[in-house]
């Protein structure tokens, strides 16, 4: 249930039961008023009917009726112990208050109708019953208002805080949520929240950037410096290690460029199944092409070296990390690389690929920027990069290009 239902089904529960609370007393109210006024008038009839009675007149006079044979059991036998009393008989028409008394000779009883005191109140309940209806409505509608004005702001603020959590940590929900209570003070906070992770991206992508750039100029003397070795067994180690360095170092300014949003897409119309096996041949790796029917002639508008880039990751990943055979398949603008080894660990899965961290032992070594470089690619370009597991084992990434 929604925080907007929730609040508007409190308050016409609380309406509807302080409505009712209040109508019952009312109701009893009006009734205990009824009774008094016409046990009031009954026995102030009884008493002038005594009196006169008393005095030698008729209780006709004042309305009343000696040993009357429709007086209640109860009330007679009150008044044959020698006592006064009232009693409330009889339904509808001829519900009656009646006043008994005991008199020389037998019992002198008043009987005054009812049936006009019960409409009366009915006629009230109905207009309690009106006036009911009509505050529960009018104070649920306000309180749908109110919930929908909440419920409003605050998913104007989910809104963004989800815009915020997809990369886009210059959103401030402050200046889309009004007011000055709760719900503001939420946004406030999460805008300082944003500021403050905004803050430490760009010095986090300054810091890479900064890294990658300082390592390169004493990389490049590096690499020339190890090409002027005599050959042998360990200048041929100094220079892959010192390769594998370059690598790592060209990857991290990769890396602080799609940080910084500063990658711009080079579109042309690309062959998209010559792009694919142009792809797995520069790789140099042992990788199965499938083709699906009808993508033989068929042409996708994308950037060409950022595709190339992508799959060459996935190809590289899934050999570095998995284990053959490499299946790569071409279905319309779905590209899938599945490989045959333990499959994406779960927290892979869970949060996308982090550099630095390939998170299994299992899954090889590596300085874990293949995947978060493909996937920033993938972002420039429009495509949709996935990350399963096969059903059957292994790895599984896919690739969604956008429809030109």
């Amino acid at each position: 249930m929604t925080l907007r239902r929730q609040i508007a089904t409190a308050v016409a529960t609380i309406a509807v039961l302080v409505a009712v609370a209040v109508g019952l007393l009312v109701h009893q109210a009006m009734i205990r008023q009824h009774v008094d006024q016409a046990r009031s008038a009954t026995l102030s009839a009884l008493e002038s009917a005594l009196i006169d009675y008393g005095g030698g007149g008729k209780p006709a006079d004042r309305g009343a009726a000696l040993d009357d044979p429709a007086l209640p059991d109860r009330l007679r036998a009150l008044a044959d112990g020698g006592r006064r009393g009232t009693l409330l008989a009889g339904t509808g028409k001829d519900e009656s208050m009646w006043a008994a008394g005991p008199v020389q000779g037998g019992v002198l009883s008043v009987r005054v109708g009812f049936a006009q005191d019960r409409q009366a109140i009915a006629d009230l309940d109905r207009i309690i019953l009106l006036t009911v209806v009509a505050s529960v409505f009018t104070t649920v509608l306000a309180g749908v208002l109110v919930a929908d004005r909440i419920s409003r702001r605050l998913r104007t603020a989910a809104t963004a805080a989800r815009g915020i959590a997809a990369g886009g940590t210059d959103t401030r929900i402050g200046e889309l949520v009004d007011g000055k209570d709760e719900v503001a003070d939420l946004a406030a906070a999460v805008d300082l929240m944003s500021r403050t992770l905004h803050r430490r991206l760009e010095d986090e992508q300054r810091f890479t950037a900064d890294v990658a750039h300082e390592l390169r100029t004493p990389l490049t003397g590096l690499v020339t410096a190890a090409e002027l070795l005599p050959p042998g067994r360990p200048t041929q180690l100094v220079q892959n290690r010192v390769q594998a360095l370059r690598g790592l170092v060209e990857d991290l300014l990769e890396v602080s460029r799609l940080d910084a949003d500063a990658e711009a897409p080079d579109l042309s119309a690309v062959p998209l199944e010559r792009a694919v096996r142009r792809t797995v041949t520069l790789t140099g790796l042992d990788v199965t092409v499938e083709v699906a029917a009808g993508v033989a002639d068929r042409q996708v508008r994308t950037d060409l070296r950022r595709l190339d880039r992508i799959l060459g990751n996935l190809i590289l990943n899934a050999h570095r990390h998995g284990a053959g055979p490499v299946h790569l398949r071409v279905d319309g603008l779905r590209i899938t690389v599945r490989d045959h080894g333990p499959g994406y660990p779960e927290d892979l899965l869970s949060h996308g690929p982090q550099r630095f961290r390939t998170n299994a032992p299992e899954r090889g070594r590596g300085h874990g920027l293949g995947l978060t470089i493909a996937t920033g690619h993938a972002r420039v370009i429009g495509a949709t990069l996935t990350f399963a597991n096969h059903p059957a084992g292994g790895a599984l990434a896919t690739l969604v290009l956008p429809s030109s």
